[in-house]
């Protein structure tokens, strides 16, 4: 497993997994356009601005290597920390634990560039699912020391250990 830099393809890819617009306001918050085209999605990511990854597995096809796109998410400095976001998993590999993988190697560089010590997060409440592999990875509900920027929202914080 590996992070990568997203290509176009990628991104064209990681746009088909959400098939209607609640999930993409689920996984995405608030501004991103809906309906979205490929070059509206791409903008909306901001990867220019928010390090951006891709989590691949590399696996043997018919004796040829090929990497296998399971996740994506990004990282930047939020209030001191380094805050994942935009975290998502290929809903082919969904419930096989990939967001540890993903939030691991996210977290080990997140942190080194940002020379941070804890990690966040934010969730919507009613996204079962996604909280519950968070604690389930050691986040735990915060309160946020700002105003919180989405409503709906739980703050979740993580200590790093490189």
């Amino acid at each position: 497993m590996k992070l990568t830099t997203p290509t176009e393809s990628d991104i064209n890819t990681i746009s088909q997994w959400f098939p209607d617009e609640i999930h993409l306001r689920t996984w995405s918050g608030p501004k991103f356009r809906y309906p979205f085209t490929q070059a509206s999605f791409y903008q909306d990511l901001s990867m220019e601005r928010l390090p951006s990854f891709c989590l691949k597995y590399s696996e043997k096809n018919e004796c040829v290597d090929t990497d296998m796109l399971v996740g994506f998410g990004q990282y930047y400095s939020r209030v001191g920390r380094c805050h994942l976001g935009r975290l998502v998993i290929n809903p082919e590999c969904r419930g096989q634990n990939k967001i540890a993988d993903l939030i691991h190697l996210l977290a080990h560089e997140g942190c080194a560039q940002l020379k941070a010590d804890m990690l966040s997060l934010f969730v919507f409440h009613d996204n079962h699912k996604a909280k519950n592999a968070y604690q389930k990875l050691g986040f735990v509900e915060a309160e946020y020391p700002e105003e919180m920027p989405m409503d709906g929202c739980v703050y979740m914080v993580k200590h790093y250990k490189s």
